[in-house]
């Protein structure tokens, strides 16, 4: 499927051309979910892959044959993109599905059913700089222009996947409605082992020490950049342009502080502030 150039525009929110259409939004909005699901939800560039990879991990016991053999947007596939459909018809248990769809397209499929929903959450100011230098790189994304521009747009939620903070808003003030987790990239970074440890309880899925170790080392970031079926060097140039970029860029906590100005920063987070100020959580993004 080509359509680089096209953005659908769906629920008002615009969407890379290349991978979604009206079907595959519809497909999204009206599916099925199980009782057995696990339901990745992000924002772009928040961990999305990280938690793909730990999830593949846990859920096949340590074994790294699949993350290994199989790309990661076959084994844990986007519920929104065109392809998701034929991936999923023959597989009906025990399903790693992943989004970026805000809360209000997924709410009345996802309602009815006891689905595990997982929400990784970024700071948004890394988000920001690690979505400037995707755009750099995806062809199916608009040219993003200066930092500054770019900045400016995803403030004001006019870039693709809409507004981060009502992305996230949207998703938490509702997160007593599901069997939810929220766990943060900063807390991945943090401590690798206690997170994938929470991760198991929530699954109810128990692992090994010795297993747990094994995921551990494998969803380092050094192990995944060179992991060709999650760095999307399988993707061709005609797509991504690997020469403009890597996928799997630095994986830092804390790289906005080589981008944003002082002006910059204090602007973003007057605006955090402002559209934050009613959530009950508080968020922690330094380690």
């Amino acid at each position: 499927m080509a359509n680089l150039n096209i953005a659908l525009q769906y629920s008002g929110i615009n969407f890379p051309g290349h991978l979604h259409t009206l079907q595959s939004m519809h497909y999204a909005e009206e599916f099925k979910f199980h009782d057995t699901d696990i339901l990745i939800v992000t924002y772009p560039k928040s961990g999305t892959t990280w938690m793909q990879e730990i999830l593949t991990l846990i859920c096949s016991d340590g074994n790294q044959a699949p993350a290994k053999t199989i790309p990661n947007w076959i084994r844990t596939p986007w519920i929104e993109h065109y392809y998701c459909e034929d991936i999923l018809q023959d597989k009906l248990d025990n399903r790693i599905i992943t989004t970026h769809l805000p809360f209000h397209i997924l709410s009345k499929s996802l309602k009815q059913s006891n689905a595990k929903v997982i929400y990784v959450a970024r700071n948004p100011m890394d988000v920001v700089v690690s979505f400037y230098h995707f755009h750099k790189m995806a062809k199916f994304l608009p040219e993003p222009g200066t930092f500054g521009e770019f900045l400016e747009k995803f403030l004001l939620g006019k870039v693709h996947f809409g507004s981060w903070f009502e992305h996230i808003k949207d998703w938490l003030s509702h997160r007593e409605e599901f069997n939810f987790l929220f766990i943060t990239y900063e807390e991945l970074k943090k401590d690798l082992r206690s997170s994938v440890e929470k991760l198991c309880k929530f699954l109810e899925h128990s692992l090994l020490p010795d297993v747990v170790d094994t995921i551990v080392w494998h969803c380092s970031f050094t192990n995944m950049k060179d992991n060709q079926m999650i760095n999307y060097t399988l993707v061709p140039n005609e797509i991504m342009d690997h020469q403009r970029g890597k996928f799997m860029r630095k994986g830092k906590v804390g790289d906005w502080k080589e981008h944003f100005t002082e002006e910059q920063k204090q602007h973003f987070e007057k605006v955090f502030q402002e559209k934050m100020r009613e959530m009950d959580i508080r968020f922690i993004w330094s380690l």
